[in-house]
C-alpha cells in the first residue's frame, strides 16, 4: 500500500493525549519517528541539490504526523518519507475494511515514494507500519519495490538479493512468499503487466500468531534500512549518466502507469479518499508529470519492448549467482 495508508486516511491528531499508550506503542512510535529522520537525511544527502521540507499535521481526535517533501532535487524530482501516529475510533466502513471488530485502534508507520528527474533511476516505493486494534489484535505490514523506467537486469537483481538476504535473516520463508504477495499486489489487472519489477509485500503479521512481537518488529526494522541503504546506492550509481529526450518520453509513460495504479487500484490510496483524508498526504506518492498516448506500442527489440518484457509476475531474479554492481 501506498503512502495514504497511515496519512490522515482516519488518522486522529496530536489535541488528544492517547489512553491506552503502552511501552511497545511507544517504542515502535519512537523508532518511526527516528526513522524517518534517517532516511530523509539519506535521501537529501544522496540527492544533493535540495531537502526535504516538513509539514505537520493534526486531526480531531488524537495523533497526527509529519510529512516531509522534497521537490525540485539534484536526482529526486519529487519524493516524500511520511510519519504518522494516530489512534482514537474509526467509522464503521473503515472498520470493517479492515476487519476490525472493535473500532478502536492506534495505528503508526512511514510510508515512501520517490519520483527521480533521470530515467536511468528507478522510482521507488517503501512503507512499514504497525497497528492495534481495539480488541487488543496487534500487527505489522510494509512491503518495498522498484520500478525501473527502463528495467537493468543486473541491478534488478542485485535489489531482490539484498531483500533475500534481510529475509533470510528472520525467517527462511519470507522472501517467496512475500515475493509473490508484491507480484500480485503491484499489479495493473487493465493492463496485465507489473508495476515494475517488484519486491517484497505483507500485510497483518499478527503479533502471537506470526512471531512474537520483537521478532516481526525487528524485521520491519530490517526492511527500512534495507530499502535506504539500496536505493541510495542505485540513486548515486545512475544519477549521472546520460539520456535523451526520448527516454525522458517513455519516462512520461512509465510515470502514468505508476498515476494508474495508485488511483485506480492501491487500496491505501482509495480508502484515504474515502475516508475523507488530508488529500496532499495521499496523493504524496503520485509523479509530478506524466503522459499517456492513445494505443501506444514500443516498436520491436528497442530498450522500451525489453523493459516491457520483464513486466510479468513470477520473475526468478535470484535465479543466477550473487550479484555484483561493480
Amino acid at each position: 500500500m501506498e503512502a495514504a495508508l497511515l496519512s490522515p486516511a482516519f488518522a486522529p491528531a496530536m489535541t488528544a493525549p492517547d489512553p491506552t499508550v503502552t511501552p511497545f506503542r511507544q517504542q515502535v512510535e519512537q523508532w518511526m519517528r527516528s526513522f524517518q529522520k534517517w532516511l530523509y537525511t539519506e535521501l537529501e544527502t544522496t540527492d544533493g541539490g535540495a531537502t526535504f521540507q516538513p509539514d505537520v499535521w493534526q486531526h480531531h481526535s488524537g495523533g497526527g504526523g509529519e510529512s516531509r517533501v522534497i521537490q525540485n532535487g539534484r536526482i529526486l524530482e519529487k519524493g516524500g518519507v511520511n510519519f504518522s501516529a494516530t489512534w482514537g475510533e474509526m467509522d464503521e466502513r473503515a472498520a470493517r475494511q479492515l476487519l476490525m471488530p472493535d473500532p478502536r485502534y492506534f495505528a503508526t508507520g512511514v510510508s515512501v515514494v520517490q519520483h527521480p528527474r533521470s530515467p536511468r533511476v528507478p522510482i521507488s516505493h517503501m512503507n512499514v507500519r504497525y497497528f492495534e486494534a481495539g480488541n487488543g489484535d496487534s500487527w505489522f505490514g510494509g512491503g518495498l519495490d522498484l520500478t525501473p523506467i527502463y528495467v537493468d537486469e543486473k541491478q534488478a537483481r542485485w535489489f531482490h538479493e539484498q531483500i533475500f538476504e534481510v529475509c533470510q535473516q528472520h525467517d527462511a520463508s519470507y522472501y517467496q512468499r512475500f515475493k509473490d504477495w508484491a507480484d500480485e499486489y503491484f499489479f495493473l489487472t487493465h493492463r496485465q503487466e507489473t508495476r515494475g519489477v517488484g519486491g517484497i509485500f505483507f500485510d497483518r503479521l499478527i503479533v502471537g500468531q506470526h512471531g512474537d512481537r520483537d521478532e516481526l518488529f525487528a524485521f520491519v526494522k530490517a526492511v527500512g534500512e534495507v530499502y535506504g541503504r539500496t536505493y541510495c546506492e542505485l540513486m548515486r550509481r545512475n544519477a549521472d549518466l546520460p539520456y535523451s529526450e526520448r527516454e525522458i518520453q517513455w519516462q512520461m509513460v512509465r510515470r502514468g502507469r505508476y498515476a494508474e495504479f495508485n488511483l485506480a487500484i492501491d487500496r491505501g490510496t482509495k480508502f484515504g479518499l474515502e475516508a475523507g483524508g488530508r488529500t496532499e498526504s495521499i496523493l504524496m506518492s503520485l509523479p509530478p508529470r506524466c503522459e499517456w498516448h492513445y494505443n501506444l506500442q514500443p516498436a520491436p527489440g528497442s530498450a522500451e519492448a525489453e523493459t516491457q518484457q520483464w513486466l510479468k509476475k513470477g520473475v526468478n531474479w535470484l535465479a543466477h549467482s550473487p550479484t555484483s554492481l561493480d
